[in-house]
């Protein structure tokens, strides 16, 4: 692995003019890095117009047009395969970050056994936050969430919204599993299954650093409850179709096991609060807990049969370089 991690191209993928503004405050966040990065991607998703206005309006930047199909996986494939870098960090959209954040993740790559870090993601909601939105759910609005470690630490696998890959292993497994990620109404988590065959190329580990943290907005129409429960229906769908990846042994469920046997002592603790008298909100977000925890089994279990009833498919990993 390349000894000099200081080396690094941000890749931003975008798809739509709607979020102009929020792109343009990103991209002055990457270029604003004490860490000053090598280049500075911004990959648009068949969108032609969006494309020509950024090579117009954002000068200091490298454009590039999705080179693969439609979908935010081909589009950070299309600038991570392009970098020269020793590394390469992805930024969503629609975060901001402080001047020290890539700094702060590059650090730990200084340990060669370190193929990818990942930051803290602070939800910075559109309106005001949820009463009822549970601390331990805030990874369905692209947060970090309640039982995470709070020190710089290893972990399985961390969100491409605040990521840092080492290239050479990004290169090696494929990058992103085209066809797989979030694409219309399907959110399939193709950061977590990156992370784990990335980890299981050469047995190297991914280091979780909370104190480079972003914020992610959310905007107003995820922050109702029915969007909520569709969110967690739509991840116990995408962890079941990880799973039956399974390419190697990698894509296991434990993560998400022992997450689940946490949640009802969240919910037992919510319950007390309010119980002795702490707010109301307490019981709204064991309640939340509830919905969330049957929403993610119920779409687990559908996704699950459906599997047992589809045709057998080979397991092909949609790359092209």
């Amino acid at each position: 692995m390349d000894s000099t991690p200081l080396d690094t191209t941000i890749v931003i993928p975008t798809h739509t003019e709607d979020r102009w503004s929020s792109l343009v405050r990103t991209v002055a966040c990457a270029k604003s890095q004490q860490a000053e990065p090598a280049e500075v991607v911004v990959v648009t998703d068949h969108n032609r117009s969006l494309f020509e206005r950024i090579q117009r309006e954002l000068p200091g930047v490298t454009v590039l047009e999705n080179a693969y199909a439609k979908g935010v996986s081909g589009n950070r494939n299309t600038g991570a395969f392009h970098a020269k870098t020793a590394l390469v960090a992805f930024m969503d959209d629609d975060i901001t970050a402080g001047p020290e954040w890539l700094g702060q993740l590059v650090a730990p790559f200084a340990d060669p056994r370190v193929v990818g870090t990942g930051g803290g993601i602070l939800p910075d909601w559109e309106g005001p936050a949820p009463r009822w939105m549970p601390d331990e759910f805030l990874w369905a609005v692209g947060g970090s969430y309640a039982g995470m470690p709070t020190e710089t630490s290893p972990i399985r696998n961390v969100w491409s919204a605040s990521m840092i890959v080492r290239r050479d292993v990004f290169d090696a497994v494929g990058g992103f599993r085209v066809g797989f990620g979030k694409l219309g109404d399907r959110n399939r988590p193709e950061d977590t299954e990156l992370c784990l065959r990335m980890s299981a190329h050469d047995g190297g580990h991914w280091m979780y650093v909370p104190s480079a943290m972003i914020r992610h907005e959310v905007p107003a129409n995820r922050s109702s409850f029915p969007w909520f429960v569709k969110r967690c229906y739509a991840e116990g769908r995408g962890k079941v179709q990880m799973s039956a990846l399974d390419e190697g042994g990698s894509h296991n469920l434990g993560a998400e096991r022992s997450y689940i046997w946490s949640l009802p002592k969240a919910a037992l603790r919510n319950l007390g609060a309010g119980l002795t008298g702490k707010g109301a909100d307490n019981f709204l977000r064991a309640g939340g807990i509830v919905a969330g925890v049957a929403a993610a089994g119920w779409g687990g279990l559908v996704e699950t049969v459906a599997a047992k009833r589809a045709p057998k498919a080979p397991k092909t990993l949609e790359t092209v370089r």
